[in-house]
């Protein structure tokens, strides 16, 4: 009988752990063909919203099918449900209901970004945003590096005083709330930027040398929560997919730019085919934008850390 999990159950194991376990080794197979993950999929309703479909799986000789489906609708709540498969056996092994689970695959992905394209002593993070994706960053920011520090900015004075609350008893390290983003970034090893603004929250001149940036926001030709600035000063650029890239219905916020052909695909990079540092001093950018079928992947770990914890009890 498949097994059916909420928000809630998730915080019974060390979910981020095992979801960044499970992106790194979907991109090592992404990288040797074995992951299947076209763009997201949608279905509009009218003027009423969309539901939006992510879909893939691994194939291999445990092989995962799955999607994920998630909607725009107008309403003070917004549920998504993750089914995942064996292909093996036709078995569907479990649901996962809640917002939780895309939070943390976006976060893991975001943490791959940082173990493999940030500089290895890197310790401080510069964090602006102060929502769940910034939280679910900054998290697994922590389990790839030894962190010493981190300075949060968002608009709310109150909201980033409840992050740095919130993450620093979470991580055990200190958190500190800052006045503006450029005093959030301007020494960081890391940067994160976790916003929906439509316009750029960071200049490139503020940023020191080496650094890493990861953006999680708007990234649309006309709506980018980072600016061209910060694009052209990076060394290398990464995406975790390309086909997504091309497949917005918005141009990409770095079509039409000398940027844009310095886009790499982040499989790549773990895999070990492309460099990414050859000197101290070279800026590095993670551009966000959901690999499709990854929650499918994480979502099976998940639910084979609670078999394997049930049969132990």
């Amino acid at each position: 009988m498949a097994i059916i999990l909420g928000d809630s159950d998730l915080e019974e194991l060390p979910v981020m752990q095992l979801a960044i376990e499970a992106i790194e080794g979907a991109l090592l197979a992404r990288s040797m063909g074995g992951l299947v993950s076209p763009p997201r999929h949608n279905v509009s309703f009218a003027e009423k919203g969309d539901l939006i479909f992510t879909i893939g799986g691994m194939l291999d000789d445990a092989s995962i099918a799955g999607f994920r489906v998630y909607d725009t609708f107008k309403g003070p709540r917004h549920e998504q449900i993750t089914a995942v498969w064996s292909t093996e056996t036709a078995e569907l092994q479990g649901l996962i209901i809640g917002t939780r689970l895309g939070e943390i695959r976006t976060g893991a992905i975001g943490g791959i970004a940082i173990r493999y394209m940030s500089s290895p002593d890197a310790r401080t993070v510069g964090v602006i945003g102060s929502g769940q994706q910034a939280r679910a960053q900054l998290e697994a920011a922590a389990l790839v590096r030894d962190l010493t520090h981190v300075r949060v900015y968002s608009r709310s004075e109150r909201n980033r005083y409840q992050f740095a609350l919130e993450m620093e008893e979470r991580l055990g390290i200190p958190v500190e709330p800052v006045g503006s983003p450029r005093c959030a970034v301007r020494e960081a090893d890391i940067v994160i930027c976790a916003t929906s603004s439509l316009t750029p929250v960071i200049k490139a001149d503020w940023l020191k040398a080496g650094v890493h940036i990861n953006t999680v926001g708007p990234k649309m030709v006309d709506e980018h929560e980072l600016g061209l600035d910060v694009a052209a000063a990076a060394h290398l650029i990464a995406t975790d997919s390309p086909e997504q890239v091309k497949a917005y219905k918005m141009p990409f916020f770095l079509e039409g730019t000398a940027s844009a052909e310095r886009l790499v695909d982040l499989a790549a990079i773990v895999s070990g085919k492309l460099t990414v540092r050859e000197g101290p001093g070279q800026t590095t950018l993670f551009c966000s934008v959901g690999l499709a079928g990854t929650e499918v992947l994480v979502g099976a770990r998940i639910l084979d850390a609670l078999k394997a914890r049930a049969g132990a009890d």
